[in-house]
């Protein structure tokens, strides 16, 4: 199972599906922002990461422009942003073993819990068209697959929530998105929650509290009869 983990890693990051998020990206990566000027920015697609028995997997929008377009690893280097929140709860949770990520060699290691996003590149202004979201799909389908133990989807965001019931085999129609709502389809338990990005939480529209609850409620499905 590793060495399949391992060709859709490679898969992903020699992607070249989406021209316009491949250049931006690229751009971004030869420009830097000045604070990681000493930096090699990663600069190309990012993989997802984790726990390859995971029963929760966490699904994101897209990349940082100046975190894991920087980094190379999803939430991660976005420095007081959606990648410090989001690790804090999942240490706080017992998924992490430490609350910060910060580089690909920091040592974090998730437990039970494996994170990826519905776009792999980073977007201008952190909208990716719907035809870049399409396709991407396929990666995020294959990863679903390839958890074997997967229960519960924590959808961070609306467009998060939508493409990860669009990579799902069974797709009913009428599910709305909404922070805390929680639907299941098929054998999977999709659990909403706002996205962790900045602008959410320094506003207060998602406190540490609410998002606790929220992971307590996906814990909940995932850890259901667990040994």
């Amino acid at each position: 199972m590793i060495d399949v983990w391992k060709q859709l890693d490679a898969e992903v990051i020699s992607c070249e599906r989406c021209p316009r998020l491949r250049a931006y990206c690229r751009q971004v990566a030869a420009t830097k922002r000045s604070a990681f000027a000493g930096w090699e920015y990663w600069g190309q697609p990012v993989p997802g990461f984790g726990d390859h028995e995971a029963h929760l997997l966490s699904v994101g929008l897209a990349p940082a422009a100046h975190g894991a377009n920087r980094t190379g690893r999803i939430f991660t280097g976005d420095v007081r942003g959606a990648g410090d929140f989001l690790m804090a709860a999942l240490h706080r949770h017992g998924l992490a073993n430490q609350p910060l990520s910060v580089s690909r060699d920091d040592g974090l290691r998730l437990i039970d819990c494996y994170i990826t996003a519905i776009v792999r590149c980073a977007p201008p202004e952190n909208r990716p068209l719907p035809q870049e979201i399409a396709n991407c799909r396929p990666y995020l389908v294959r990863e679903i697959q390839l958890l074997p133990r997967l229960r519960v989807i924590l959808a961070l965001g609306a467009l998060a929530f939508a493409g990860a019931l669009a990579a799902l085999p069974s797709r009913p129609r009428g599910l709305a998105f909404a922070h805390g709502a929680s639907h299941q389809v098929g054998a999977c338990r999709v659990v909403c929650s706002y996205h962790p990005s900045r602008q959410n939480t320094q506003t207060g529209k998602l406190t540490s509290g609410m998002f606790d609850a929220v992971l307590q409620e996906a814990l909940r499905w995932a850890r259901v009869d667990t040994p």
